[in-house]
């Protein structure tokens, strides 16, 4: 930030910054409370405690676009527009949400106080949008019923599947105690565990302070396990493609990148967790290398191995000649509208909107005092340069 009189502001240490603005075992590189938008995006290209932690989400953005557009140079595949890739694109959306929104939460913060719990609630918004477009894309395309049609009136075991003279496959659950969550319960209890996520996660700002890292970790566990339960029914049971199949061929590398995803996750959680490396060498780990800075990189990783399982799937589907497209298909699993996609992630974004709206009135009920006063100590600093 620069003051009038041409001297830049320097960074300042914890213990001249708000306990708000306060992260365990940083002790330097805390920008001035009162930066303009215009300082914040210059910050952006100066060694501050955040600046990793902007560009470890940031640049992601651009590796998760280039792979996920290959999908649509796949031969066979239907326009990019087309209904089914309507679940694709709403996983897009989640991940580009989320990545964008917390690389400029970590950006933008210092702007004043109740900026930076607005920033942080619009962060914890867009995680739970991102579980969403995931559950929608396991959804249509890890489903045990995703590109499966009916091909008579009675439907096989997953356990008797037989290749038909037109290439059809018939399947049916091989845990028939799922049909009833898969078909009618999957996605509406995806939205409800994220707008539970949301409200958890933004109340973590106002209260339960001390636990709020262990806190948000373990309330995002719920949407994973929610999200993920197509992903264990396939592991748990066989491929609803024959093994002679190129589909099967294509979806054998889906458990490993599941393995992998997990893994990914696993190892955020424990460095959100523990602060490792900067719990063990406080102030030697402000500005590069902190644990934040690893938590974006893992879940960036994470979110990459979820993108390569997602496209396998699609490729199996595109692979079969019973392709699962328009919505009229007779199949117990309907194809994907923009209702059933787009409709459902719009819902979502209004509710969570609403959500983030209550609690930015609240912060600034509660820290508006605050951000006045700092300006006013600014002003006092801007006339003395004069």
């Amino acid at each position: 930030m620069l003051l009038d009189c041409g001297q830049p502001l320097p960074l300042l240490r914890h213990t001249d910054v708000p306990p708000r603005v306060i992260e365990n075992f940083i002790l330097t590189g805390y920008r001035f409370p009162t930066y303009s938008l215009r300082d914040c995006l210059l910050s952006a290209f100066r060694p501050t405690n955040e600046t990793g932690n902007f560009w470890t989400h940031f640049l992601p953005v651009f590796t998760f676009s280039y792979y996920f557009v290959e999908v649509f140079g796949w031969e066979g595949a239907p326009h990019v527009d087309a209904p089914f890739f309507y679940p694709l694109w709403n996983y897009f959306i989640g991940v580009l949400c989320l990545l964008m929104a917390s690389s400029m939460a970590h950006l933008l913060n210092s702007m004043s106080v109740v900026v930076r719990e607005v920033c942080f609630f619009v962060d914890y918004g867009t995680i739970s949008v991102y579980t969403v477009g995931s559950s929608l894309a396991y959804y249509y395309y890890i489903h045990p019923r995703a590109g499966i049609v009916e091909t008579g009136g009675h439907n096989g075991s997953h356990m008797d599947l037989k290749s038909e003279h037109a290439g059809a496959i018939t399947s049916s659950y091989a845990i028939p105690e799922f049909s009833v969550f898969f078909d009618n319960f999957y996605i509406p209890c995806a939205c409800v565990v994220a707008i539970i996520c949301v409200l958890s996660c933004c109340n973590t700002r106002q209260k339960w302070r001390k636990y709020r890292y262990v806190i948000r970790t373990l309330v995002f566990l719920l949407p994973f396990l929610v999200s993920s339960t197509p992903v264990f029914y396939r592991l748990l049971t066989r491929s609803p493609y024959s093994t002679s199949s190129s589909s099967f061929a294509a979806s054998t590398s889906m458990p490993s990148f599941f393995y992998r995803h997990c893994l990914w996750l696993v190892v955020s959680a424990i460095f959100n967790i523990s602060k490792f490396p900067e719990r063990l060498a406080p102030g030697c780990f402000d500005i590069w290398g902190h644990s934040h800075q690893w938590f974006h990189c893992c879940t960036f990783l994470s979110i990459l191995d979820e993108l390569h399982m997602i496209k396998t799937e699609v490729r199996a589907i595109l692979l079969s000649p019973t392709l699962l497209l328009p919505p009229a298909t007779l199949s117990r699993l309907p194809g994907p509208t923009i209702a059933s996609t787009y409709g459902v992630m719009l819902l979502l974004q209004t509710t969570i909107i609403s959500i983030i709206v209550w609690f930015s009135w609240c912060a600034n009920c509660i820290y508006g005092p605050q951000r006045d006063q700092l300006a006013k100590e600014h002003l006092k600093k801007h006339m003395k340069c004069h």
